[in-house]
């Protein structure tokens, strides 16, 4: 049955997917505001397609651009935290060069970092900086990697240099970080546990391919999301800073959600059915 679930819906998922493709292309071509919202509609029709549920405790700010630190678990992050709020991502320059995927993340806007080129950094955050001021909301994931998604993976502030400019530049923007604490916590309404959500996350050296067809068989899954106040890029000395400020938030936020522990005086929304 699982097999037969998996070839449903990733049809489903291509005979939806790639009539849109030329559409988003000609929206990104020329510069149209719908560039940044059509990502978001799409992934939410997607998150129906794969019967995800998304509960979210939090909002992003509105009004200016905003550098979103979240963990990451899986490649079903990006339709996820995309189906949550009009978003692009920082992703590493591999992702570029991998078929099909790259398609999709160019057509998101995605800025690609070599991490091994370190002399593209400082181009890369002000690239980085000009679309926050633009007011874009983008990704960033700080663990460097994926993690079994039982916990958070230390920080690599290394990786920071490409999203946190000098303080000169950074007080030219009226620019906010958030945190966003992400877990996978049930399939078919059952919690997924410490031994399920391994099957949800996509780490280490697992194949792409295989991985996506066992996932997209395992039937209806519910992720849990938590976005952290609006706090001033400006306000963190560095990017060792800033690194450590995330990365505790991050790190609660996440054993909480595992928990199933909503947070205090707040009520969370399901999105992603609509």
């Amino acid at each position: 049955m699982q097999n037969v679930r998996a070839f449903i819906v990733l049809a489903t998922f291509l005979a939806f997917t790639l009539p849109l493709m030329p559409l988003q292309h000609a929206l990104v071509r020329s510069g149209s505001r719908f560039a940044r919202t059509f990502p978001h509609w799409y992934h939410r029709q997607v998150c129906r397609i794969i019967g995800v549920r998304i509960h979210v405790d939090g909002d992003l700010a509105r009004k200016n651009g905003v550098l979103v630190v979240s963990n990451h678990v899986s490649w079903l992050d990006i339709t996820v935290l995309s189906a949550v709020a009009p978003v692009s991502f920082v992703a590493k320059r591999e992702v570029s060069t991998w078929p099909f995927v790259k398609w999709l993340a160019k057509l998101q806007r995605s800025v690609f970092v070599d991490r091994e080129r370190r002399t593209q950094t400082s181009t890369k955050a002000n690239e980085i900086l000009d679309r926050l001021e633009a007011g874009d909301h983008v990704v960033f994931f700080a663990e460097g990697t994926s993690s079994d998604g039982n916990g958070v993976l230390p920080f690599r502030s290394a990786l920071f240099a490409a999203v946190k400019p000098s303080r000169d530049d950074t007080e030219r923007a009226d620019v906010a970080v958030q945190t966003l604490a992400l877990a996978y916590t049930k399939v078919h309404g059952l919690p997924l546990g410490r031994r399920g959500r391994p099957k949800v996350a996509w780490y280490g050296d697992m194949e792409m391919a295989s991985h996506a067809w066992r996932l997209l068989g395992l039937g209806p899954l519910e992720a849990n999301i938590r976005i952290g106040p609006p706090v001033p890029l400006d306000d963190f000395a560095g990017r060792k800073a800033l690194a450590r400020y995330t990365e505790e938030k991050i790190r609660d936020d996440v054993v909480q959600l595992l928990r199933g522990r909503p947070t205090e005086g707040s009520q969370a929304r399901l999105r992603g059915e609509a």
